[in-house]
């Protein structure tokens, strides 16, 4: 790393001076991670004087001594800094001797605007696993024991700079051997703001419900060891809501079917995956098959939930965890994480501990459609009728900040959800951008604050129609705002008029300017912004998802857009097809099936899956709908097309939870077990003229028509859903090479959630790549809304610069 001068200084000190002195600010993620300790260390090991502290522009050294030693002490600060440390810049500036005795740690200096990065929560390190573990630690089995290099960061930070007295640590004081550690340069936990231990707590309480009366507030159990209880508990087959990280969890033993069953049941789930936790790898290796990178992924510092796909038939191995059918339902995959936390690591028990359950459901504590709960009291309360105890402790969470979600596909991770371990490190923007605050989507919502080169998302919050998700992102955005320094200058939204993230940046716009960005226009500036593409270098969009608005006031979710930051042109898209009655339609994914049969002119003949699964009365009624054309959006959604084709085929016909009729259909075209042969075709026509028109509109009726003679001529559900699969890919190519004739672009986006679908994602890339394409998929946030805010960011500050200008 070589140091920046600033300006008006020198490079070297003056020949003939004995010392000199250097200020040093080091930017990036500096603070939570052991960085002053670090300094501290390297500075006595050279023999240098000084001092070091926290500041709102990131962690600022003092050093003075030989001008050898400062050389090296500048070029070892990014190559040897602690584990969890990014360090961005280093800058240094020649300064006044001093004449220092010694190196010390200051105080932190909180004046001036937040400019430093906040580390995020981190998984316990090998270190503090092994003193969890060992009787003869004073931290043995103690559930909060972190040090400089694991432990809550995001979740309890208040302020910056982070210091314990700005986290939810405040109200903990440490005892006289942890303070001794804090204060100690050798010691691990040298100022580790978590820093805890047995003597000063947090400490762990266990409530249970009374289940003659669940009406009843719950009583702390009488037992004497809160973790060794909830064991029990769990295996009786109980349900208990547990505080993690970032908010509470509700648990139970996968293995036991009764469990998973009523949690289900209790929780209105539906068939959605439920995510598991394992003590090690080795207890999911029967169940899912685990390369290099998902091991990688699961076993490193964030711990996220790792998609996996399952074994096709796997085999009982001896003395392997058995899992309930009950965990996840048809899903192709199983969501798998291992411990992150001290009390994770009790719950699945350490040597020597009485037998329980080797894998836990592991699923957010709150009910469907609301934010995840934090709040001791919240928790009780809105719990009640879901869990039997609860697993509480004293330390609040500041903000909550739900599981990641991530899984491999072509050798690199994708994420469905970016949250814990991730948020609120930034992306880098490669444009420059005004304070911002894109507001992102109503599905998924995470929003972003920008300024200058980066863009921070939040966390997960959650589906904008809860008024409690909507709470929540208010209290998200203020932290957000609190710990990045970052104050908005300019706001930015979905074109959505209904969509409540756009209400609320247009009920707190305060005279600043709101820029309304395209839906899929942002998801493709995203993925160009996290690649790193500069003005001037325009792609083809391929923007596949379930709903955005149209342009034109209609629904869009299958398009193809000639796009750069500052604009687009819709080069093609799906046919329109008529959507009845919205959410309903979304639902009931036959009435999809209906619809899209009637639009290609086919009949519904009574054998035909969808038909056959919509009751008479609601079909006649749907029939006079589309006729008439009575509440019938229309839509070119490639989302609704796949939930048409997954109930054509007999795969799913009623969706309990967003995607299901799409994941399934994914689900059975892995399962064909051949070549998907020919496959069928979309015709594609010239569009019609108009201000949203498309050049190209790719009609799936000829598709549809083959579906139905295959399902005539007995041809396998499987392989039916592949050769879908195989047409769309090979849409995207053609309509990519017809761009290409006309417009000569050569790289390709792909975005929108469609493409969360990897079979169809990796197809479609590969086929691209062959015809000599640049493919960019999404590696920093989600193919889905959840990267929405991004893409957001970069539009809104780049047509407001355009007004301006």
């Amino acid at each position: 790393m070589t140091i920046r001068q600033a300006e008006g200084s020198t490079a070297t000190a003056p020949p003939t001076a004995a010392a000199a002195r250097r200020r040093i600010t080091v930017r990036g993620v500096v603070q939570g991670v052991g960085f002053r300790p670090f300094v501290h260390t390297l500075a006595t090991e050279l023999g240098l004087t000084g001092h070091v502290t926290n500041t709102g522009e990131g962690v600022v050294a003092e050093v003075e001594g030989a001008p050898a030693a400062l050389a090296r002490f500048g070029e070892r600060l990014s190559g040897e800094a602690p584990p969890l440390a990014v360090v961005e810049t280093v800058d240094g500036q020649d300064i006044a001797l001093a004449g220092d005795t010694g190196f010390r740690i200051l105080p932190s200096r909180a004046h001036g605007p937040s400019r430093t990065l906040v580390a995020p929560d981190a998984a316990t390190c090998a270190a503090c696993l092994a003193e969890l573990t060992d009787p003869a630690d004073r931290r043995h089995r103690h559930p909060f024991l972190s040090c400089t290099h694991c432990g809550p960061r995001f979740t309890i930070v208040t302020a910056i700079p982070y210091d314990r007295a700005l986290t939810t640590m405040d109200r903990f004081p440490m005892c006289p051997r942890c303070a001794r550690e804090y204060a100690d340069p050798g010691d691990r936990r040298f100022h580790a703001q978590p820093i805890a231990c047995h003597d000063c707590g947090p400490r762990l309480r266990l409530l249970t419900a009374d289940p003659a009366d669940r009406t009843r507030p719950p009583r702390p159990a009488p037992g004497t060891d809160p973790v060794a209880d909830t064991r029990r508990l769990l295996a009786a087959g109980k349900i208990v809501a547990v505080k993690g990280l970032g908010g509470y969890h509700l648990v139970c033993d996968a293995s036991d079917d009764t469990a998973v069953t009523l949690l289900r049941r209790r929780k209105a789930r539906g068939d959605k995956p439920f995510a598991l936790m394992a003590r090690h790898v080795d207890e999911v290796t029967h169940l899912v098959r685990v390369g290099a990178e998902e091991r990688a992924l699961l076993t490193g510092p964030v711990r996220p939930i790792v998609l996996l796909r399952r074994t096709p038939h796997p085999a009982p191995a001896p003395g392997a965890p058995t899992l309930s059918d009950a965990v996840a339902p048809g899903s192709p995959d199983l969501g798998v994480m291992l411990p992150y936390t001290p009390l994770h690591h009790l719950l699945l028990g350490l040597p020597g501990d009485a037998p329980g359950p080797r894998l836990l459901v592991m699923t957010s504590g709150n009910v469907a459609g609301e934010p995840i709960v934090t709040d001791d009291d919240e928790a009780v309360r809105r719990l009640a009728h879901l869990a039997d105890a609860w697993l509480t402790h004293d330390r609040p969470i500041r903000i909550p900040c739900d599981d990641s979600v991530v899984r491999i596909s072509d050798g690199e991770p994708l994420f469905v959800r970016r949250s814990r371990g991730y948020a609120p490190f930034p992306v880098p923007l490669p444009v420059p951008v005004r304070p911002a605050l894109a507001t992102g989507g109503d599905l998924k919502n995470v929003f972003c604050l920008a300024e200058g080169h980066r863009a921070w998302l939040s966390a997960h919050i959650g589906d904008m129609d809860d008024v409690a998700t909507q709470f929540a992102f208010e209290r998200a955005e203020e932290h957000l705002e609190t710990v990045t320094g970052v104050r908005p200058q300019l706001l930015a939204a979905d074109r959505h008029p209904g969509y409540r993230s756009g209400r609320w940046a247009q009920c707190h716009t305060d005279g600043r300017p709101l820029v309304r960005v395209q839906h899929h226009h942002a998801h493709i500036a995203a993925a160009m912004a996290e690649h790193g593409l500069r003005d001037g270098h325009p792609v083809i969009g391929v923007a596949f998802d379930g709903t955005g608005y149209g342009d034109d006031h209609t629904i869009w979710g299958g398009e193809i857009l000639l796009a750069d930051y500052d604009g687009y042109r819709r080069f093609g898209q799906l046919a329109y097809v008529q959507l009845p009655g919205g959410d309903t339609t979304v639902r009931r994914p036959y009435r999809m099936a209906l619809a899209h049969l009637r639009a290609a002119g086919i009949d519904w003949a009574a054998e035909l899956p969808p038909v056959a699964a919509c009751p008479p009365d609601e079909r006649r009624l749907l029939a006079r709908q589309l006729e008439r054309d009575l509440n019938c959006v229309p839509t070119s959604s490639m989302g609704r097309l796949f939930d048409a084709v997954s109930s054509l085929a007999g795969v799913c016909h009623r969706a309990g939870y967003e995607a299901q009729a799409a994941i399934a259909l994914e689900a059975a075209a892995l399962t064909a077990g051949e070549a998907p042969g020919p496959g069928y075709a979309f015709a594609l026509r010239a569009g019609q003229t108009g201000p949203a028109a498309a050049d190209l509109v790719a009609d799936p009726a000829p598709v549809l028509t083959a579906v139905v003679e295959d399902l005539r001529a007995g041809t396998a559900v499987p392989l039916i859903a592949a050769r879908f699969h195989t047409a769309v890919a090979d849409l995207v190519r053609r309509c990519c090479a017809s761009a290409r004739e006309r417009a000569g672009l050569t790289t390709v986006a792909l975005t929108g959630g469609v493409f969360a679908n990897t079979l169809l994602a990796e197809t479609t890339a590969r086929l691209l790549r062959e015809d000599g394409f640049t493919v960019l998929r999404h590696r920093r946030v989600p193919p889905n809304d959840g990267g929405l805010a991004l893409g957001q960011i970069v539009v809104a500050a780049r047509t407001a610069g355009a007004a301006v200008r």
